[in-house]
């Protein structure tokens, strides 16, 4: 696959991005378009290394080793460094409904688990997925392809997000008709509103949803499944129902001094600012602002990152990420060997420009909030925090430890919760009867997907927490298997 000696050959590339000063000016996407030749000389990287790890997703010391998809990686690199670009798009689509998403904003666990990578620095395969992809929409080669023939099978998918579009996808081509029901007023769910136009810019995701509904999807928005339909009537009036609802409680953090106002959970910003920007540019002020304002990120996750970046957009004072584990080492630890995820110190798009901005990097380790403190008019204006130390107690845990004389007070107007997510919300789930697992996710095997309520599957971050958007896809295409099965006897669907 590629050329023998191409990882020899040719260095590692990634393509250009906008200087930071410049790029927070804007919403667009920042990433520029590497040239076809570069492109090819990456994928010639690709080598022929008999056992590729990197389509073979799994989990490793908890965390993804390789494309969950199990994207054919090796064939669609071979196929653009031979310039036979439109067979690497039938390659890439074979096993990914959506790799304009993924190539965008995976984290790319496959060139965690790429055999390059073992002794140097492995092949750019995101970059090319998404070189891929984008050429294929703007050469024409991607239309609507509705199925021939349908079933006379209904199937209801609650939620739009990457689980519920591969599930509602995968569904349709098998011929069953499919209606998607979205709370929020446009289709997409975190693909819309959860991820910054800067890391997807939303005509991408439209673009997707334009072609799944002239295939034949239909799109229900502004409908709350529990709310505005009883769970009970939409299972009654289909043959299945899938929920995908998502993971979107998200964790507190209970101290003193929380209920202050200027204290907002990270997706509220986020939504937001994308839903104002969306509807007017953000000329509509419906939005939070942080303009002029201290900022501090609780959190230093990629939700975290993603408030970071859009508060510099906004012009904030100052911004300040807080995370409470140690900073990750710069290269490997002996035990993160390879193929397991590299858990080592990355600066990410939101790190760089709040660099450039204000010349140091916004991120503190090993920092632990006490409490929050107001003026006379219950406004936040400051955080009082500790260092922490982690050790292990009597009983074996690794535990925080406060380090004595650390404490510090730092200045703020606007604080964002950016601490992850506890679960599925209650509602569907309790008035179908599904059963919750012992971290309160909707209970269904996986790859099985079913629960243990008759013709009702689930997928994605509502059945396994919070998760990356390639779980979802794959948790999706297994449910409409699944499904299919269940209506059909047997199924053909991957």
């Amino acid at each position: 696959m590629g050329k023998a000696t191409g990882f020899l050959e040719y260095p590692r590339q990634t393509p250009s991005e906008c200087e930071p000063l410049m790029r927070i000016r804007h919403w667009n996407e920042f990433a520029l378009q590497m040239e076809e030749e570069k492109l090819q000389e990456q994928g010639a990287r690709c080598m022929d290394c008999g056992t590729p790890f990197c389509h073979v997703g799994r989990l490793l010391s908890g965390m993804a080793s390789g494309c969950p998809l199990h994207n054919l990686i090796p064939e669609w690199n071979d196929m653009v460094y031979r310039g036979n670009w439109e067979v690497a798009l039938r390659r890439l689509h074979k096993t990914n409904n959506f790799p304009e998403f993924t190539g965008r904003v995976c984290p790319a666990p496959c060139e965690g688990a790429c055999t390059v990578g073992l002794h140097g620095k492995p092949v750019t395969i995101k970059s090319i997925e998404k070189a891929i992809v984008d050429r294929g929409f703007a050469e024409g080669w991607i239309v609507p392809e509705p199925p021939l023939v349908r079933t006379g099978k209904k199937i209801a998918v609650v939620g739009s997000g990457p689980a519920g579009l591969a599930c509602a996808a995968q569904l349709n081509k098998a011929g069953h008709s499919v209606t998607v029901y979205e709370r929020a007023d446009r289709i997409g769910g975190l693909l819309t509103y959860g991820i910054p136009n800067m890391k997807l810019d939303k005509s991408t995701v439209q673009r997707r949803v334009d072609l799944l509904a002239a295939e034949g999807v239909t799109f229900v928005t502004r409908t709350e499944i529990g709310t505005d339909i009883p769970s009970s009537q939409l299972k009654a009036e289909h043959d299945a129902v899938v929920l995908c609802g998502g993971s979107t409680r998200a964790r507190e953090l209970p101290v003193e001094g929380r209920e202050l106002s200027g204290i907002h959970q990270a997706m509220e910003f986020l939504t937001m600012n994308t839903k104002s920007l969306m509807d007017s540019n953000l000329a509509d002020g419906q939005y939070l602002s942080a303009a002029g304002k201290d900022v501090v990120v609780i959190g230093g996750g990629d939700t975290g990152t993603d408030c970071v970046a859009t508060s510099i957009r906004h012009g904030c004072h100052s911004v300040t990420q807080l995370e409470i584990m140690p900073q990750a080492p710069l290269t490997r630890d002996q035990g993160n060997p390879w193929p397991e995820w590299p858990k080592v110190l990355k600066v990410d798009y939101g790190q760089e420009e709040a660099a450039s901005l204000y010349q140091e990097d916004p991120r503190r380790y090993l920092v632990s909030t006490q409490r929050f403190a107001g003026d006379e008019d219950g406004r936040v204006q400051e955080l009082h925090t500790v260092r922490i130390e982690w050790t292990r107690n009597e009983q074996g845990r690794i535990v925080p430890v406060e380090v004595p004389g650390s404490e510090e007070v730092i200045k703020a107007q606007l604080v964002l919760l950016a601490l992850g997510f506890t679960g599925p919300e209650e509602t569907v789930l309790d008035q179908l009867g599904v059963e919750r697992d012992e971290r309160g996710n909707a209970k269904a095997e996986f790859g099985v997907q079913a629960t243990a309520v008759e013709g009702v599957f689930t997928a994605g971050d509502m059945r396994r927490g919070q998760s990356l958007v390639v779980w979802a896809i794959d948790e999706g295409r297994k449910a409409a298997r699944e499904v299919d099965r269940y209506l059909m006897g047997s199924s053909n669907l991957p």
